[in-house]
């Protein structure tokens, strides 16, 4: 079964390369956003096994839209995975009290990493 993601980005450069490389990579990029309102509609609309959101989406938080999506899903909420160009270490308490399941370096963004977050998350929820 193909992957199913959606991506947001405040960066549509961004978001068109990682959806290029994600594609490429097979996982199907079903939705992208730039901004926490358009991320709701999308995730709403879409229901993707996973959602890669940019920590800094300008003058959003892309900790409170992860928030937002898990409290205002009317289903189980899709596992959020967070992003960005900083190091983990600026944001690891942040991200470790968040509802995310896990952080990606934009330069480590891969099918492989994402499915190894998701595995790791699935094992944690089996426990």
């Amino acid at each position: 079964m193909t992957l199913r993601c959606v991506i947001v980005d405040d960066s549509r450069d961004v978001l068109q390369a990682a959806s290029e490389l994600l594609e490429d990579e097979g996982i199907a990029v079903v939705g992208v956003a730039s901004s926490g309102e358009e991320a709701v509609r999308v995730v709403a609309a879409r229901h993707p096994d996973v959602v890669l959101v940019d920590i800094d989406l300008g003058p959003e938080s892309g900790l409170d839209l992860v928030s937002r999506l898990v409290e205002g899903s009317d289903r189980a909420a899709s596992p959020s995975i967070l992003i960005s160009t900083h190091d983990e270490t600026d944001f690891a308490k942040l991200i470790e009290t968040s509802p995310a399941i896990g952080f990606l370096p934009k330069s480590r963004l891969s099918a492989t990493a994402i499915q190894a977050l998701l595995a790791a998350h699935h094992e944690g929820a089996v426990d």
